[in-house]
């Protein structure tokens, strides 16, 4: 049921356990485009490649060349309005914490404290074969100034860098998920921003939360699978800032 702003706020200021999982629309609020939108990534001619672990084996140029903006440009982009509202929300001490599929490591440069990459992060990288760590910072300097398909490898034994972001292939990492699902667990109210429920496992942590008795509030554009059984929706992302702003006091 699509919910009145002053009957969001109620519901906000009235929950003391929050959790939120969040996706790419809080992101495009910032410029980043979306993955599966009309100009994001998923239209590239290599998509089904890009993020593929046997391909990046095979050859882990198509990864670096399809991501050389998207990922590694990810440092020209500020935190959004949903960004600094959460933030505020766990300055409040109402926030629990936040399951995030993106990877653009925004919450964290809002400051938030307790944030669960579900999909990983590229914040560190690892050498495929001998797991030498390098960090993003690192990675960006070695891409700065080379060829598209320029793969930085690792000092130590010069095989390919690979980023912490989970491939399709991988496992989700294990810790991260683990701590989203006790996020769910332990909500009163569980957001739901700016995703469309469709990736699994990811969209079955609103369930979970559901499960266990916990309020929903959707706020996304686009219709979601489990809009029915919400306490609340709500369109507009960018306005549902300034409300969680205002259920703060």
């Amino acid at each position: 049921m699509e919910a009145n702003e002053d009957g969001i706020i109620r519901l906000l200021a009235g929950s003391r356990s929050i959790g939120a999982l969040t996706g790419a629309g809080i992101s495009t609020l910032c410029g980043i485009p979306d993955f599966r939108g009309p100009q994001g990534l998923y239209k590239h001619p290599d998509a089904e490649r890009i993020f593929s672990i046997d391909w990046f084996h095979r050859d882990p140029s198509i990864y670096y060349r399809g991501c050389r903006e998207l990922v590694y440009g990810l440092a020209n982009y500020a935190p959004g309005p949903v960004h600094s509202a959460l933030k505020r929300l766990e300055d409040a001490g109402k926030l629990r914490g936040i399951a995030t599929q993106n990877i653009d490591m925004l919450h964290q440069k809002a400051g938030s404290s307790n944030v669960w990459e579900v999909h990983g992060s590229p914040l560190l990288h690892h050498c495929t074969s001998c797991g030498e760590k390098a960090t993003f910072e690192e990675i960006c300097a070695m891409l700065d100034g080379k060829p598209a398909d320029y793969v930085p490898r690792c000092k130590k034994c010069g095989a390919p860098y690979k980023p912490d972001i989970t491939f399709f292939g991988e496992a989700l990492p294990e810790t991260a998920f683990r701590n989203a699902q006790a996020l769910a667990l332990q909500s009163d109210l569980f957001l739901v921003l700016g995703t469309s429920l469709t990736v699994f496992p990811a969209a079955g942590l609103p369930r979970l939360a559901l499960q266990n008795g916990a309020k929903l509030l959707i706020v996304n554009a686009q219709p979601t699978p489990l809009d029915e059984y919400a306490t609340a929706t709500f369109p507009d992302l960018a306005r549902f800032a300034d409300l969680l702003n205002a259920a703060c006091g």
